[in-house]
């Protein structure tokens, strides 16, 4: 049975992650460094990592296998993901896929480098999450988590 991990801190999409997880009956581990109420419910587990760079994404990248499924925004933990097998989405619904996650990879990188280059010391920022964000990430998990059911 496939299981959904969800790279908790500064996750906005954890009570719709619950939601679908509830629907299809699947299993969600809720992994952060702290300040995450538990879950009453029996099908979800929550694990508090150490304080740490990337105790976290370790802690998820560890555990996921083939058919399992990562919500996160952070784009090598999705790499590892699905170097294991796993299926990452972002929060706004978009899908890590092999296909893409070389070079959305690179564009991090890219983007990293050219922040850490500004002169200026301009400061940008992506658009804010919207609801149209959260619709479209809802309806990628439940494809996902099919497609592992039916895998």
């Amino acid at each position: 049975m496939a299981t959904i991990y969800i790279d908790a801190d500064a996750c906005p999409v954890k009570a719709e992650t619950l939601k679908v997880a509830e629907r299809h009956r699947v299993p969600v581990v809720i992994v952060s460094n702290g300040g995450i109420r538990p879950s009453r419910d029996p099908m979800v587990t929550t694990v508090v990592v150490p304080e740490g760079p990337d105790a976290a994404d370790q802690w998820i990248a560890e555990r996921i296998g083939p058919g399992d499924v990562c919500v996160t925004g952070d784009i090598p933990l999705a790499a590892r993901c699905i170097e294991k097998g796993g299926q990452a989405v972002r929060h706004n619904g978009d899908v890590f896929t092999e296909a893409n996650i070389g070079h959305q990879l690179a564009m991090r990188d890219l983007m990293a480098d050219l922040r850490a280059a500004n002169p200026l010391g301009v400061q940008g920022g992506g658009r804010p999450f919207s609801q149209r964000d959260r619709s479209q990430f809802l309806q990628s998990l439940d494809r996902l988590v099919r497609r592992s059911a039916g895998a």
